[in-house]
């Protein structure tokens, strides 16, 4: 076990669950305008203590993604214990969505300019991927998502909704248009409907 895979002492944890509270607070706020000294000045501790636990911003904003991720991944583990496929894809997918609706700050993580580094939280990544395109393939089998639709077309369709979680933005419609062609859900006709004459 490497120094960096110990288990962090109480006080350590402490400090760096107090680093990625003031860090949200403020990358929610201001963007990529917030200086690293001015997130340990609010999570109330020196400068050398936030950087022995990131080394820079990209390192925080890894941590910021792991640690929703972290809670995603429980939320994709109770999608998949749904028998139905569909059910379990909409599950994650708007879970995922109201859940990133709330954490501005994992929304600027992910969608930033600056990127973050991967390799950090590459565990938290791929826990929540495996379970992800586990949900993605049991639709395909179904019948309800289209043949080719991958766990990457899940990542563009949530980073699309992210997109558009600001202003007046409707981040559901956008997902419902989307849903609409990636379903393979039988569209029913009203039964009053007859058929559509030429004009």
């Amino acid at each position: 076990m490497t120094a960096s895979e110990r288990p962090l002492r109480a006080d350590a944890r402490r400090n760096r669950e107090s680093v990625l509270d003031a860090a949200g607070e403020l990358f929610a706020q201001r963007g990529d305008a917030v200086q690293m000294d001015e997130i340990a000045e609010r999570a109330g501790l020196g400068v050398g203590t936030l950087y022995r636990h990131f080394a820079d911003k990209q390192a925080l904003l890894a941590a910021i993604i792991g640690r929703r991720f972290e809670a995603m991944t429980a939320l994709a583990r109770a999608a998949d214990e749904n028998e139905d496929p569909w059910t379990a894809f909409e599950t994650l997918l708007y879970g995922y969505l109201e859940s990133a609706q709330a954490d501005a700050a994992f929304r600027f993580a992910l969608l930033g300019p600056a990127d973050p580094r991967w390799n950090d939280i590459a565990a938290e990544k791929t826990d929540f991927s495996a379970i992800t395109e586990r949900i993605v393939r049991r639709a395909v089998d179904a019948g309800r998502l289209r043949e080719d639709f991958h766990a990457h077309d899940f990542a563009l369709i949530t980073r699309g909704a992210m997109a558009n979680m600001t202003g007046a933005a409707d981040w559901r419609r956008h997902v419902a248009l989307l849903l609409e062609g990636v379903s393979r859900r039988e569209r029913i006709m009203p039964a009053d409907a007859g058929p559509t004459s030429p004009s």
